[in-house]
């Protein structure tokens, strides 16, 4: 079957609501969660700041960064991947979002905002050869 990821609509909701206030730069966040065989499941998301402050590329404030990671780790789940934006681009890994994908368990989330009417999420895995796999996404209430 391959991977499945689980993701609240309310979730998917706060994820585009940032991505839409961080215009015109990139935003991003991490996504804490669940893995059960094949399938990841979102429990939390952590919307962070793009400290570079550009509609190119983004780097999460490790701060916040730190702080999810404590706040997952309370809640008894892990860090299970990550997301940001493109605002002017299709969803889909460019070759930095290639390069600095250090995790090949992660899930990697690109929401693009291309066409400001018609948003793409998708969410990829990237193995450590720099494979890209993209993974269905099923939106639960």
């Amino acid at each position: 079957m391959g991977i499945v990821l689980k993701l609240k609509k309310s979730d998917y909701d706060k994820i585009l609501e940032h991505c839409e206030n961080g215009l015109p730069n990139e935003s991003c966040g991490l996504l804490a969660g669940t893995v059960d065989g094949e399938v990841k499941t979102v429990t939390k998301v952590y919307l962070l700041t793009n400290i570079d402050a550009s509609n190119e590329h983004f780097s999460m404030d490790p701060k916040e960064q730190f702080e999810a990671l404590k706040d997952a780790r309370a809640n008894g789940v892990g860090i299970i991947g990550n997301f940001h934006s493109h605002p002017e681009t299709p969803s889909r890994p460019s070759e930095e979002d290639k390069r600095l994908a250090y995790d090949s368990t992660f899930e990697y989330l690109i929401l693009s905002l291309q066409e400001r009417d018609n948003p793409v999420l998708k969410a990829f895995g990237i193995d450590k050869e720099k494979n890209v796999t993209i993974h269905p996404i099923d939106v639960v209430e």
